[in-house]
């Protein structure tokens, strides 16, 4: 990959020359130069990055004891919810045993 000395955009090759296409200045190739350029050939791909998933479960739990008849259960995963019109959030609870959810506003 080359740039134009003159004004800056990026040159094609044609022939033995580098040429510019925004403004026609021309520079001759150099083969050291040119094989020192990374090319996609050299390159490895090791996929997309791992990016958290946001709809994921939440995997910490606090302490809320569950509402639902006929559970014990004292954890439940929590997030917050911004309410319509940002006036404040919720705050939504599920519970790790039962699966109930209920929310705290």
């Amino acid at each position: 990959m080359q740039f134009c000395e003159a004004c800056g955009s990026l040159m094609h090759t044609e022939g033995e020359s580098w040429v510019c296409r925004s403004c026609g200045h021309k520079a001759p190739r150099d083969a050291d130069a040119e094989a020192a350029m990374a090319t996609k050939d050299g390159q490895q791909d090791e996929g997309a990055p791992a990016v958290a998933d946001a709809t994921q479960a939440a995997t910490e739990t606090v302490e809320e004891s569950c509402p639902a008849e006929g559970c014990d259960s004292n954890r439940a995963s929590s997030e917050m919810m911004p309410k319509p019109g940002g006036s404040y959030e919720v705050r939504l609870f599920t519970c790790v045993e039962c699966g109930h959810k209920w929310r705290d506003s």
